[in-house]
C-alpha cells in the first residue's frame, strides 16, 4: 500500500507542472480527486489492511489528498489570474458578430401577403388535408366519376379512393360541412398533379382558393372582391378584365386577366402579343355543390376562386421559370429577400 501511495504521490507532483489549462486542472481533479478517483481507490483498498497498518496508510494518504487538493487549487487560481489578464486587453464595448439568419422564401412570402390582403376584407384562413378522397377532391365539387373534367387534372392516386390533391378547393367542401353560411374563407395549401416539369410547370405547387356563401352574393360582389385584390397586389394602375371559362364547381366561370407587368399592355413574349396575363379563375358556386354539403341552393348563392400561388409570384417579379422556386439555388432566393 505505501509502494502505491507513493508512486500514486510522484504522479500527482509530476502532473503538477502542466496544468496550464482548465481542461487540464479539470481533468486533474476528475483523476484524482474526484469521489471515484484514484486517490478515493486507495482509501477504499485500505479496508483490506490489517487492522495494525490503517493508521500509517491512512496518515500518508491523507497527505496524499491535501497535497494533490492543493496542486489543484494552485493550478485554477493562476490560470484564472492568466485569463483575466487576457480578458484586460478584449474591448468590451466592441459589437458582437452577428449571426446569420435565414429569410422566408418567395412563396412563403407571397402567400402571407395574400392572406393579409384578404384577411383585411374580412376574409379567414382555413386548411385541410394532403391526402384527400375522391369524394372531396371531385365527386363533391360536381366531378361525376366518368366526367370528362377529371382529365383537366392529372392525378396521383394512392389508391381508387385516396389521392394527393389536385387543388385546394376540397376544403371548402369540407368547412361547409361543419358550417353554416355565412362563410367568407381563404384555403392556402400544397397541391400535386401528375404533370411534366417544365418551365411553366410542376407536379407540386401552391393555391389559394377562396369561398364566400351567404344569401342573396352575386358575380358583382365577386368582382368587387376580386379587384380589390387585384390592385392592392399588383398596382392600383392596372387594367383588368374577366372572361367566360369553364370549372365543374363555379357556374357561371371566369377568368380573370391584367395587363402585362412587362410591356403595359403594348404586347410581349410573356403575355404572347395579346398585352394580358391571367391571375385566376372564378365563378359562383354551382348549386350541386351546395346540394352536395346539404345546403339549400334557392336560399345560399355564393362565388369562389383559385389563384396559383408560383403563377402570381413569378408575373410580380418577372420570374420566367418555375422551377426556379423548388431548386433551393441561394442565387435565386437571395434576390427576393
Amino acid at each position: 500500500m505505501q509502494d502505491a501511495i507513493t508512486q500514486l504521490l510522484d504522479e500527482v507532483r509530476a502532473r503538477a507542472g502542466r496544468l496550464a489549462t482548465r481542461d487540464d486542472a479539470e481533468d486533474f481533479r476528475i483523476q484524482y480527486l474526484a469521489r471515484k478517483g484514484r486517490i478515493a481507490t486507495l482509501f477504499e483498498d485500505m479496508k483490506a489492511l490489517p487492522p495494525a497498518e490503517r493508521p500509517v496508510a491512512g496518515k500518508l494518504l491523507n497527505a496524499l489528498r491535501v497535497e494533490a487538493e492543493g496542486i489543484h487549487a494552485a493550478a485554477v487560481a493562476s490560470i484564472g489570474i492568466a485569463g483575466a489578464a487576457h480578458a484586460a486587453h478584449l474591448d468590451l464595448t466592441l459589437p458582437g458578430r452577428a449571426m446569420p439568419v435565414g429569410h422566408q422564401h418567395i412563396v412563403t412570402k407571397t402567400i402571407d401577403e395574400i392572406k393579409t390582403i384578404f384577411k383585411a376584407m374580412g376574409f379567414s384562413v382555413a386548411t385541410g388535408p394532403e391526402i384527400e378522397t375522391d369524394w372531396y377532391n371531385f365527386q363533391a365539387l360536381n366531378f361525376p366519376p366518368d366526367h370528362p373534367a377529371r382529365d383537366m387534372q392529372d392525378t396521383f392516386f394512392i389508391d381508387d379512393m385516396r389521392l394527393l390533391r389536385t387543388h385546394t378547393t376540397p376544403v371548402q367542401i369540407r368547412v361547409m360541412e361543419q358550417r353554416t353560411p355565412p362563410i367568407r374563407i381563404i384555403m392556402p395549401g400544397r397541391v400535386f398533379r401528375n404533370e411534366v416539369i417544365s418551365a411553366r410547370s410542376h407536379v407540386q405547387f401552391h393555391q389559394v382558393d377562396g369561398l364566400f356563401c351567404d344569401a342573396h352574393v352575386t358575380f358583382a360582389d365577386l368582382k368587387g372582391t376580386l379587384v380589390a385584390f387585384a390592385k392592392r397586389y399588383y398596382g392600383s394602375a392596372l387594367k383588368y378584365r374577366f372572361r367566360p371559362s369553364f370549372f365543374p364547381f363555379t357556374e357561371p366561370s371566369a377568368e380573370m386577366d391584367i395587363t402585362c407587368y412587362l410591356c403595359a399592355g403594348k404586347g410581349c413574349r410573356v403575355c404572347k402579343q395579346s398585352g394580358w396575363l391571367e391571375i385566376l379563375g372564378c365563378g359562383m358556386v354551382d348549386p350541386n355543390v351546395f346540394r352536395a354539403v346539404g345546403y339549400d341552393p334557392d336560399a345560399v348563392s355564393g362565388y369562389a376562386f383559385g389563384i396559383g400561388i408560383e403563377r402570381t409570384a413569378m408575373l410580380r417579379h418577372g420570374v420566367d421559370d418555375i422551377r426556379l422556386l423548388f431548386e433551393n439555388d441561394l442565387r435565386v432566393n437571395r434576390q427576393f429577400i
